[in-house]
């Protein structure tokens, strides 16, 4: 059951990441989910590291920087994303252009 949270966590703060990112990000949702469970994760080791322990109520620092740490790397990701996509779609077109010329 710790898994299906971590994946719903993740998925909520990748959404949340990308919303507050500017412009679009062209990412498929499984990968806003991953991302957003990858800064999940990052933000509760940077917690633990600066000393910030739960508390009895909501423990709000932590999740400030789970949020940031998603927002790092879904930032980053949608950023890789495009670029490897993007070489991807400029190879088929070149193949395109060098099987044009032959005909």
């Amino acid at each position: 059951m710790g898994w299906l949270w971590a994946i719903i966590v993740g998925l909520v703060l990748g959404l949340i990441a990308r919303a507050i990112l500017p412009g679009k990000q062209n990412i498929p949702l499984w990968l806003t989910a991953l991302l957003g469970l990858i800064g999940s994760i990052l933000g509760n080791a940077v917690a633990s590291g600066i000393g910030v322990h739960d508390t009895k109520g909501i423990d709000w620092i932590r999740h400030l920087l789970q949020l940031i740490g998603a927002v790092i790397v879904v930032g980053i990701g949608s950023g890789l994303w495009a670029r490897i996509r993007g070489s991807e779609d400029r190879g088929a077109g070149r193949a395109r252009a060098s099987r044009d010329h032959q005909v």
